[in-house]
């Protein structure tokens, strides 16, 4: 069956960038067409999603990476700040009631500009300057308001009003922006273009412009009105933990699912919960079952239960927790999960562990739609060069609760909500630990050099979206492109990973495309079924980039589900 948008798949032979707004796809292809390579065009695109998706990407938020280079070398930055030194692990617990609250309390470093730098440092071939021109543009010129974005700012427009920088910028006039409206970030602008100046002003190599631009940010002009704004609205963020900072190279997780090795990120985000699902469904068997049948959707959904019940109760920060990932993807759990596995019967919340100390559980809560998350969800940018270089980022944070550094247009990231009050719990707060993120590119290469990198927005839809596109497309045969239209499911049935962590048991949602009779068989296994619009971003938005070797073409499919586009030459 074939679901019919207007955006198939495209070809080429050379270049191809798929990413979630057609102004970035459209900028990173002309960095390819003019010489530069798939990380040039990755972290240029990634730069302009945080102005065409100013709700849900921001410049001083996170910018997790992996980079598949021509020569087979696979790296992963994590792209991910840490709690401030300062900041006591128990602080929620108590002064807060055990909540996260909105504001500077929830700030740990920003990574994004470091995780840009780093990956162009190391693995690029331009300047900082030639890179974020297009960033810089877009927000000093401006752009029509998309959908998405008025959207996404109208509901999240209580949060902006709480600060007069943020409002300024999110509800120019004293409203959210209309479709077609042109908007405009001009302090944002201006901060990107002083660490664009600072390069080209820095006699030297490329690598020196390179630290000149990241110096504005982490020690300069940039820097200082960050410490200065904490320091006088009792944030914890200093001078020193921004100084100190830098991107980790974390290990790659890489598990064999039929010819393939898929690559993920390591527990410090979600990113072994994909290669556990494959592994997961790989030992419970998908031969059989129709494509999004009852039985299928129940099976994917049950397996899901169990790999997130891994993450609430194991997954954090490996330089704090021990993580035994190489458990965790092994045969032998992923057989005692899927052993697990009731196929007429759905567990009615989140599965006992396997092995490990769990931890205690939210209270259940029964909401008829998914509470609305405090913020926007994220966005993603692939893609794969000529020479055979591929890459793969998912950047985020939003601004909406947590205050814009006046002058600046950025918000310092606000991604300590995925941390947990209780230091305990392992993805609890700590001075110095990464929150459990979200956010997790994923890339995967077949055994006859095929290269697929993809991901996606979506906060825990993450995961559960690039699983059922990759089984679309590699189960099921699909096209690329019919593979990320089709229609979605999803499971709630774990703590979500943003403040307040809700858990919503048995839950699960279809999107409006399903075949009559679905939802009601579904009912009849005991889960709680609800209905999504076609179509929705609810349901993440997934891009992707196939580098075919069995037919020499790059294969590129971009998510209707927001503005995004894939382009290829």
């Amino acid at each position: 069956m074939s679901w019919h948008v207007p955006n198939p798949t495209v070809l080429g032979t050379r270049h191809a960038v798929s990413s979630g707004h057609y102004l970035a796809s459209s900028a990173a292809l002309a960095i390819l067409e003019a010489g530069g390579n798939a990380v040039d065009a990755g972290c240029c695109a990634g730069m302009a999603l945080a102005v065409l998706h100013a709700d849900e990407v921001n410049f001083a938020g996170v910018a997790p990476i992996m980079i598949r280079l021509a020569d087979g070398t696979t790296v992963s930055i994590d792209g991910l700040g840490v709690w401030p030194a300062g900041i006591p692990a128990d602080l929620f617990l108590r002064e807060h009631g055990g909540v996260i609250p909105s504001g500077l309390l929830r700030t740990v470093v920003p990574a994004a500009p470091d995780a840009w730098i780093t990956a162009l440092r190391d693995h690029g071939t331009m300047t900082f300057g030639r890179v974020a021109a297009a960033a810089i543009r877009l927000a000093r010129d401006g752009f029509a308001a998309h959908p998405l974005l008025v959207e996404g700012i109208t509901a999240r427009q209580r949060g902006y009003r709480n600060w007069p920088a943020n409002e300024a910028i999110y509800l120019p006039g004293g409203r959210p922006p209309r479709v077609g409206e042109r908007f405009v970030q001009a302090d944002l602008a201006r901060s990107i273009q002083l660490m664009a100046d600072a390069e080209a002003a820095r006699a030297g190599s490329r690598e020196a412009g390179l630290e000149a631009a990241r110096a504005v940010f982490y020690d300069g002009e940039l820097a200082e009105r960050i410490v200065a704004y904490h320091r006088e609205h009792g944030g914890y963020l200093t001078a020193a933990d921004l100084a100190g900072f830098r991107c980790r190279y974390e290990p790659v997780v890489t598990v064999r699912w039929r010819d393939f090795e898929v690559m993920t990120c390591g527990p410090w985000s979600q990113g072994p919960a994909l290669a556990q699902a494959l592994r997961t469904l790989e030992a419970y068997g998908l031969d059989g079952l129709a494509h999004n049948s009852p039985a299928y959707v129940h099976l994917v959904v049950e397996a899901l239960k169990g790999v997130f019940s891994d993450r609430e109760h194991l997954y954090g920060d490996p330089a704090f927790v021990d993580v035994d990932v190489a458990r965790l993807v092994s045969d032998a759990h992923a057989a005692a999960r899927a052993g697990r596995i009731d196929a007429e019967r759905a567990h009615p919340g989140l599965p006992d562990l396997v092995f490990g100390v769990p931890q205690p559980l939210p209270e259940p809560k029964d909401y008829d739609e998914l509470p609305v998350v405090g913020e926007g969800a994220t966005s993603y940018v692939c893609v794969v060069d000529a020479w055979g270089n591929a890459f793969s980022a998912t950047p985020s944070d939003g601004a909406s609760s947590s205050p814009v550094i006046p002058g600046t247009g950025f918000v310092p990231s606000l991604r300590g909500m995925q941390s947990r009050p209780d230091p305990a719990h392992p993805s609890g707060v700590a001075p110095g630990k990464r929150p459990r993120l979200t956010p997790n590119p994923a890339i995967a290469v077949r055994d006859d050099g095929s290269v697929l990198p993809f991901g996606c927005p979506g906060g825990d839809m993450q995961v559960q979206a690039m699983l059922q596109v990759f089984l679309n497309t590699f189960h099921f045969g699909l096209p690329l492109q019919e593979a990320v239209n089709a229609p979605r499911f999803s499971t709630w049935s774990f703590p979500n990973s943003f403040a307040p962590f809700d858990y919503l048991p048995s839950r699960v949602f279809l999107e409006d495309r399903f075949p009559a009779g679905t939802a009601d068989a579904l009912r009849a296994k005991g889960h709680d079924v609800r209905a999504w619009p076609p179509f929705t971003r609810d349901a993440a938005a997934v891009e992707a980039i196939y580098r075919n070797a069995g037919t020499g073409f790059l294969e590129a499919a971009a998510d209707p589900r927001q503005p995004a586009a894939a382009y290829v030459s």
